[in-house]
């Protein structure tokens, strides 16, 4: 109990800051700075934008951008990565509200939370290197594509229709637009999007999204459009921390919620932070430590009234784009944003809600990269199917099935493909290989087989129904030394081959079994059906030279020679065996 409790403690204390972090911090604190106002600037508009998006009201988005963003960016493994909420986030807690309502979406940031914590704890973290690139391009094309549905209720100034499904939602949106058309709405939305495409074209450098939404306040407060609605009222400041939103007896049905949250929240904030290590030179940012600084965040976040919060790959590519250096940049961005909801609630209250939606809208197109699809559409068959499967089950679904979808479909075609290297080929002994002839083996009915690659549950049974066609012949040897790996199923279909030959009167030998594969051929018994029935050996002359014993004794086979190699030279010959 005392180890375990030392192991644990001794995690922890790896996982928190350390001095490194703050020596970071203060090497060019200036430049920092004012990357962490750039991004807040940025932040701002989409902070309101996701708040309101998931159902939670903008408040909601800004105090989750103020405690996530601030805990993020301490305890976190990225120097770099700027965290909040984030429309990928935003789809997945849409249904959660609708079902569970805003208590339940509090609860189920508080247990993801617990269990980031919890995957950091266990080195969870390096296992995102194996999530296909097809797989992230298909689920980032998704995203992209619910979060502009999404915004067409706000973008056309009509009330949100009822349902769970974003299609559904925007088709009746649609139709409600169409029996009273609100026209003012629908241009602040269309005049911010493009205002900020355009102006990211022409000066990337400048925060357009901020200034159209200004440009669009400004416009709404003086012509006294009341058909572009604003946001509401803002609290001027952050609740007191609360868990009163907890309901005990809830908790078992938000535990799915919660696994979808947490799962969305580690894909998407260690694949932001892997971006903003590829668009710099000599950072890396530590995967459990990131996981880590996320469940941190994602058990603060809600007591203060937060949605869930992940790294946030648009405002952490700004981070990056203007300079910072530390995570000074991140923690600056989360006090701004503070210093807003403090002063500037009444004047952030009135921003008309068409023109948060039209910064989303232009924030999902600028997702698509249409370069990077294209070029992963035309690698491989497979690579396009995956993308596209990815993307129309986030679509259609939601992202944890999407995300899982996309795995299951990338690892069957990856299997698929190992599968096709295994080959079971008739090994030409002629006497430039071991000085025997092909011809003499042959005519004394002796056949020689090498297996070349895996040898397990995807290529099995097609090696079962190659060695099964084997005849005339009456010893077959295998040449097992290049046998990449074997399972359970490989071994089991490896002796039933052998105990179908053996019924036709032909014996199976084997040479150049490595140590590795032992174990797994004993579990099934392959390996003394070959002893008992015809024999194993290091190498395949050996191999040979017993077949001759057997043929010539008419099936009295001797006790076969097997040996470990003990000499360099002795296990070169085994290799080549």
């Amino acid at each position: 109990m005392t180890s375990a409790l030392t192991k644990i403690g001794s995690r922890f204390a790896a996982l928190m800051p350390g001095r490194s972090d703050l020596a970071e911090m203060r090497r060019d604190p200036r430049r920092d700075l004012l990357a962490g106002l750039t991004v807040a600037i940025v932040a701002l508009p989409l902070a309101l934008g996701f708040g309101v998006s998931s159902g939670l009201g903008a408040e909601a988005g800004l105090a989750t951008a103020v405690v996530a963003g601030a805990l993020a960016a301490v305890f976190g493994g990225s120097n770099l990565q700027v965290s909040g909420p984030t429309g990928a986030m935003t789809v997945v807690l849409v249904p959660i509200v609708a079902q569970h309502g805003p208590s339940g979406v509090l609860s189920v940031g508080l247990m993801a939370g617990g269990m980031l914590v919890a995957l950091a704890l266990l080195r969870a973290g390096k296992y995102m290197q194996y999530v296909p690139a097809p797989v992230v391009e298909g689920f980032t094309l998704g995203i992209a594509c619910v979060i502009g549905l999404q915004q067409i209720p706000n973008a056309l100034g009509v009330p949100k229709p009822e349902g769970d499904r974003v299609l559904v939602v925007t088709w009746r949106a649609l139709e409600e637009f169409a029996k009273n058309p609100n026209w003012t709405a629908a241009a602040f939305a269309l005049a911010v999007a493009a205002v900020m495409l355009m102006g990211a074209r022409w000066r990337p450098t400048i925060p357009f999204s901020i200034l159209a939404v200004i440009a669009a306040t400004l416009v709404a407060q003086t012509a006294g459009l009341d058909a572009a609605k604003p946001i509401g009222d803002l609290p001027s400041g952050l609740p007191a921390p609360s868990l009163s939103f907890v309901d005990l007896g809830a908790l078992g049905s938000l535990l799915a919620p919660a696994v979808a949250v947490a799962s969305l929240a580690a894909l998407e904030s260690l694949l932001s932070a892997s971006v903003a290590d590829g668009m710099t030179v000599g950072q890396k940012h530590d995967p459990d430590r990131e996981l880590f600084g996320q469940g941190l965040a994602n058990i603060a976040a809600p007591l203060f009234g937060g949605v869930p919060a992940t790294g946030a790959i648009a405002r952490t590519a700004v981070n990056v784009r203007t300079g910072a250096g530390s995570r000074l940049a991140a923690l600056v961005h989360a006090a701004v944003l503070a210093v807003i909801v403090f002063a500037a609630a009444p004047l952030v209250s009135r921003i008309p809600l068409a023109a948060l939606a039209g910064v989303l809208l232009a924030t999902a197109i600028r997702m698509v990269e249409v370069g990077s699809l294209r070029a992963m559409a035309k690698a491989t068959r497979s690579d396009a199917l995956i993308l596209v499967l990815t993307a129309v089950a986030t679509l259609a679904l939601d992202l944890v099935y999407a995300v899982i979808i996309g795995l299951v479909v990338a690892g069957a075609l990856a299997l698929r493909a190992v599968a096709k290297q295994a080959r079971l080929d008739q090994v030409p002994l002629d006497r430039g290989d071991h000085g025997v002839e092909e011809h003499a083996l042959l005519a004394e009915h002796i056949v020689a087989y090498r297996i070349d690659g895996p040898l397990f549950f995807a290529a099995a049974h097609r090696f079962l129904l190659e060695l099964a066609e084997v005849a005339d012949v009456r010893v077959v040897i295998l040449r097992m030394s290049r046998v990449t790996t074997i399972d359970a199923t490989g071994a089991l279909v490896l002796k039933d081959a052998v105990t179908k030959l053996n019924r036709r009167g032909i014996v199976v030998m084997a040479s150049g079994i490595r140590s590795d594969q032992r174990q797994v051929l004993h579990s099934v018994g392959a390996l003394e059906l070959l002893r008992f029935k015809g024999g194993e050996y290091a190498t395949t002359p050996e191999a040979i030279q017993g077949a001759r014993i057997y043929l010539e004794g008419v099936g009295l086979l001797p006790p076969p020679p097997v040996r470990k190699p003990r000499s360099v030279s002795e296990k070169a010959e085994e290799t080549v065996g």
